[in-house]
This record gives C-alpha cells, structure tokens and sequence, in this order.
C-alpha cells in the first residue's frame, strides 16, 4: 500500500506536462510536496474533452468500526480490487478517471523502530502519472489511485503491491477508454525505467 508520495513540482510545469491550464496565480506553495491520506494533492481530469489541473483531498471516505464499536473514518487511498462495487462505478466511467501527478513515491521497510524510507522514481520523466480514480464527496472532491503486483525493483522493499504508474502514451487511454481496456492498463511499470533512491 502506498500512502507517501511526492509532487515538488510547481503548478507552471504541471500546466507544461500534462497541457492543461494553471488554475492558481503564479506564486501559489499549495498544495505541499510530501503527500500522505487525507491531504489536498493535485489530479489531472477531463472534463468536456478539455483536460484540467485540479486539486482534490486524497482517500474516499470509509467507516470502520473501531475496537470500542464506534465508527471511525479511514479514507481508501489505494485501489486493488478493479472488480469491487465499490470502485467498479467510478472506474467504468470515464469522467472519473483522473491522473495524479508524481515526482516520487516512497515505501517503508525494516525492522518496527528502525523503518527506512525508500523512494522511487522515473528518471527519464520529472514527473509522471498514478492511475487515479475521483469523486465528489461531503466537504469536496475526493481521489484515490490504483496499484498492482511490484515489479522487480518495488518487490524487495514492498512485496504486496505498488502504483500504477502509467506510459505517458497511455494517458488518453486511461481517461477515456473503455472500461476493459482502461483495466488492462493497470500492470506493473517496467522496473528497468525505474530507479531506488
């Protein structure tokens, strides 16, 4: 499960990247480069046939019953199962399919208490692109992305799953292809492309 990644790049090379429209002033810090559950992050979305940068709160919101039998919230940040009610909606239309934005994203492995971060990343591409999901929700928009087997390189630290990270040529077909073919897409990046910092 990945629930750390980052985005240090500036809204003018997201707008560069992805061609779509600034939606802040210039100088806007917002929203931070580390990313974890339930913080603002930003998601590339179309809308009309017009791809725009968005800024959403990562995890949909879930309730899990708590050991004292109250129910607690605990945002789904990572989508495995393509096949589960509770994803197959969104991800059979098109319209709420989004890509997330990445320079980086990290797992944590070792010993409890002497837990080291790694971080991944895609050296031939500053920032590249999650799988993501989004909707509305109580309070704004909500996004989560999908993950899949590890590949070589994610594997030893991370052994259950990794992002799916997308080719940039497949960016259209994620956002607006069918269903079966948006699935398939969900497969592990060539590790080969990948570095381990």
């Amino acid at each position: 499960m990945c629930n750390r990644y980052r985005m240090t790049a500036k809204q003018a090379e997201l707008a560069a990247r992805f061609r779509v429209e600034p939606i802040y002033a210039p100088d806007e810090s917002f929203p931070p480069p580390e990313l974890f559950p339930k913080k603002m992050g930003w998601v590339v979305r179309e809308e009309d046939g017009t791809r725009r940068l968005d800024i959403m709160r990562w995890g949909f919101p879930h309730q899990v019953k708590g050991a004292s039998g109250k129910m607690l919230d605990k945002p789904v940040t990572n989508v495995r199962n393509l096949s589960s009610p509770f994803w197959k909606s969104v991800l059979k239309t098109p319209e709420r399919r989004c890509l997330v934005p990445v320079t980086d994203f990290c797992e944590m492995a070792g010993q409890p208490g002497k837990m080291k971060q790694h971080s991944f990343s895609v050296p031939s591409r500053a920032i590249f692109a999650f799988a993501g999901v989004w909707r509305p929700a109580p309070g704004g928009n909500v996004f989560a992305f999908l993950t899949c087997e590890p590949n070589e390189i994610v594997k030893p630290i991370h052994p259950k799953a990794m992002p799916v990270v997308l080719h940039d040529e497949d960016f259209d077909g994620w956002l607006s292809g069918e269903y079966d073919s948006a699935c398939a897409l969900a497969a592990p990046y060539p590790s080969q492309l990948m570095m381990l910092a």
